[in-house]
């Protein structure tokens, strides 16, 4: 199986997916690859992985804070350090919070980075939710 762009990394697919008539598992290279390591990334409570305990971003323990100005920017202080330790293929440009559906429970985390081996540029909008969903 050949990937493009394999210099940037290959990982597993994000959620994992096997196929068992050829025993394979989904991969993922380059640009997609940075992008589903973000999102395990800040979707991943610290102490949750085992053997990696100062991993993930502990988003979920902001879950009831009032969203001010001094709660975004510890939010984007959190991903930018995160982002910093744990994913050494991109530099953050720039971190926004969108808030306008915040009463619906919704908060956009835009992040803009730059890819360090090829200088490009790519972005990732990580929907934050304040409440469970209650229509599963």
């Amino acid at each position: 199986m050949e990937l493009e762009q394999s210099f940037l990394g290959v990982g597993w697919g994000f959620p994992p997916e096997f196929n068992y008539s050829n025993n394979t598992t989904q991969m993922t290279a380059g640009e997609l690859d940075i992008q589903k390591s973000l999102e395990i990334l800040l979707s991943t409570r610290l102490g949750e992985r085992v053997l990696l305990p100062k991993y993930g971003c502990n988003l979920e323990e902001l879950l009831f804070e009032p969203l001010d100005l001094t709660l975004k920017t510890y939010i984007k202080d959190l991903i930018k350090t995160a982002i910093l330790y744990h994913e050494p293929r991109i530099d953050v440009l720039t971190i926004r919070i969108d808030s306008t559906n915040e009463l619906q429970g919704e908060v956009l985390i835009h992040i803009e980075y730059m890819i360090r081996i090829t200088n490009s540029r790519g972005n990732m909008v990580f929907p934050f939710y304040k409440e469970e969903g209650s229509e599963v």
